[in-house]
């Protein structure tokens, strides 16, 4: 595997484990998991929406949804880097 995935797949790891810490820390969890969800979505959208200007841009996919609706902002910030590097 190259650098830039086996990068990618660290952040995903690191950035999964840092949401269910602080998903376990919380007193209502499923409220938490899904503002987490909404949050990926938006930002998927809003980076999407955005891309004009920046000229970036993140393909909607099955993949990308997943990861962005699974992982939330980390998700989407590791679906950015991923674009920027590969």
């Amino acid at each position: 595997m190259s650098d830039a995935v086996m990068l990618a797949i660290v952040l995903c790891t690191v950035f999964f484990m840092l949401i269910i810490k602080r998903i376990m820390k919380v007193k209502h969890p499923l409220r938490s998991v899904f503002v987490s969800m909404l949050s990926g979505i938006l930002a998927l959208a809003a980076v999407n929406i955005c891309s004009s200007f920046t000229a970036v841009s993140i393909p909607i996919s099955r993949l990308s949804l997943v990861v962005s609706t699974s992982l939330g902002i980390p998700g989407v910030t590791t679906l950015l880097l991923m674009q920027l590097l590969l």
